[in-house]
């Protein structure tokens, strides 16, 4: 068996357009990641994992935006990482250019 496993994001499908589930392809166990995709000016979910306890650090790998914690919006931008601990609600919000970040997530001890 090989000892990596590589994958074209392209190949995954985006569900609801902007869900990429890499986790399952990659053979990940440890740990959940995914890539997710808003066009400009479109709005993420609102939501946070205070049910399943899970934090989580966002990689913003293209285009930028706000990242809207309560009242507050956090400017995003390619090359930022963002540490979320699981009772904060979040929401990405793209910018302009869009927005596309990683999202590596994994339930606390």
């Amino acid at each position: 068996m090989s000892s990596y496993q590589l994958l074209d994001v392209s190949e995954v499908e985006a569900r609801n357009g902007i869900f990429r589930a890499l986790t399952d392809r990659l053979g990940v166990t440890g740990f959940r990641i995914n890539q997710l995709e808003l066009v400009a000016g479109a709005e993420g979910l609102e939501h946070d994992h205070a049910g399943n306890e899970q934090e989580e650090v966002y990689a913003v790998v293209a285009g930028g935006g706000v990242l809207r914690l309560g009242g507050e919006e956090i400017p995003l931008r390619a090359g930022h990482f963002v540490y979320l601990p699981p009772e904060v609600p979040r929401q990405m919000v793209a910018g302009d250019q869009g927005l596309t970040w990683i999202g590596i997530g994994s339930a606390t001890d």
